[in-house]
């Protein structure tokens, strides 16, 4: 049974509520597959930040951090920095591939934000595999329940999702993380609304600032972890204020509450692991395209027309409607329309598809593409997001695929990548001693050493339990 929320006295704050709620939680509460859907969600973060190490906005993150002997470490590199540095390299690492774990309700991308922001703060001190597993899942949740509330259509068309709400998840988890009281944990959570940022005009012209959104995020929010921990404080109604979170953004107030697990089922189970390196919206309609080409075989070449059906979400969100030209990958990978037409030429759904910017193939079929709104997608959204691909020939056959629902990538599938990712960084022996570390986190004593095996420093996990023992001494 999940821990009551804070529900007494409407005069609390919401945000010291969420504070006293999320510090009620204790591993027991939790069900046995939010625990391990928590696991599959930090391999996968960790393996797409392996596999995005070189990516150019990667490199540009990680070069503005500064060394720090003892500090936290920025996974797939030898380096230590601060942990806020660590946080923000790591979350750009995380959202490199346009790869990672997606919450459609609150459409938000929280795991890229939650985990860089956990793992600095374990290396910095002290604390359990258990905490940490316990701080995600309760950052998932308060992401997913105030994105709920808060976002709009509309409001998603002008600012980042991701930016608006993750931070004030990764704060909260954060500080919980630390046990700090209800007081600081509230400043904490506080703090970081006040950084809630992200313009979503990067859609339009492929511009990398969508790679470091949760990079922000994520650095902001342990700066306000360790603000609160020195006593700091910070408007307590910052989410209901004449002048909070939900005035400045939704122009409206919040629901009287915003409770954590207030109906028995953790938000991290509504959360998906993409299949396709690419936007949330342009999923479903990869996978019916996948499924189209399969069929056509050679018959693609006499496609006279593509009609992709889907939400009125996936339409209206910046980039996803988009037939070019594409100048950089980014727009490719918003694209509906490039996403379903790489997927129909190549009969495949890699990364490789969305550097083909030029491939005259591809290009005729993006031409022939048109998006439509399907109702009853509509309807469905975000309870499940559905797609559907027609293809004309020539000769006036069909040939089509529906989908009511993104198939997400299995346990099996995000453990078969992490695997390829990180073995080709720090070696299968490692890669192998990583995942069984988290596979049993929740009886590790020192959460901290997950983000030091991800690094390349050759002793990395020896140095590090070494300087932890340490610390703790002191």
């Amino acid at each position: 049974m999940i821990a009551a929320a804070w529900t007494s006295g409407r005069d609390v704050p919401l945000a010291r509520r969420l504070a006293r709620s999320a510090l009620a939680v204790t591993l027991a509460d939790l069900p046995g597959d939010a625990i391990h859907k928590a696991k599959d969600c930090l391999l996968d973060f960790l393996a797409c930040a392996f596999e995005a190490r070189n990516l150019p906005w990667s490199r540009q993150a990680v070069a503005t951090a500064r060394a720090l002997d003892g500090g936290a470490t920025i996974i797939a590199s030898g380096t230590t920095v601060s942990p806020a540095d660590a946080a923000f390299a790591n979350a750009s690492l995380g959202h490199g591939l346009v790869r990672e774990d997606m919450h459609a309700a609150s459409i938000c991308h929280h795991g890229v934000v939650i985990w860089p922001t956990l793992l600095a703060l374990a290396q910095r001190t002290p604390t359990s595999g258990a905490g940490l597993l316990v701080a995600a899942i309760v950052g998932y949740e308060a992401g997913g329940r105030i994105g709920r509330a808060l976002l709009t259509a509309d409001l998603a068309r002008l600012y980042r999702p991701t930016g608006l709400v993750s931070p004030l998840a990764a704060a909260l988890a954060g500080a919980a993380l630390l046990r700090l009281d209800d007081g600081a944990v509230t400043t904490a959570v506080s703090i970081a609304a006040n950084t809630s940022c992200g313009l979503n005009q990067w859609p339009h012209t492929g511009g990398s600032e969508m790679y470091f959104h949760p990079a922000f995020a994520a650095r902001n929010a342990v700066t306000a972890v360790e603000l609160a921990e020195l006593g700091a404080y910070a408007s307590e109604n910052i989410l209901e204020g004449e002048a909070g979170l939900f005035a400045a953004f939704r122009r409206q107030p919040p629901p009287s509450t915003i409770a954590l697990f207030a109906d028995g089922q953790p938000e991290i189970l509504s959360v998906y692991n993409k299949p396709v390196p690419a936007c949330n919206f342009a999923q479903t309609a990869c996978q019916a395209a996948l499924h189209v080409a399969e069929r056509l075989g050679d018959d693609l070449v006499n496609a006279r027309a593509v009609l992709v059906r889907v939400s009125a979400a996936a339409m209206r969100y910046p980039g996803c409607d988009f037939s070019g030209p594409f100048q950089r990958a980014l727009q490719a990978k918003m694209s509906i329309q490039f996403g379903v037409a790489a997927a129909l030429q190549r009969k495949a759904i890699a990364e490789a598809n969305y550097q083909r910017l030029a491939d005259a193939g591809i290009l005729r079929l993006v031409a022939l593409t048109r998006l439509e709104e399907d109702e009853a997608f509509t309807q469905r959204f975000p309870a499940a997001q559905g797609a559907e691909v027609r293809v004309s020939l020539a000769d006036g056959s069909l040939v089509m695929d529906r989908l009511d629902d993104v198939v997400p990538a299995t346990s099996s599938e995000i453990r078969t990548r992490f695997r390829a990712a990180a073995a080709t960084v720090v070696g299968s022996a490692r890669a192998a001693e990583i995942e069984a570390y988290v596979d049993g986190l929740e009886k590790e004593a020192d959460a901290g050493r997950v983000a030091a095996l991800c690094g390349t420093a050759a002793a990395g996990s020896a140095v590090h339990s070494e300087k932890r023992a340490g610390r703790s001494g002191a």
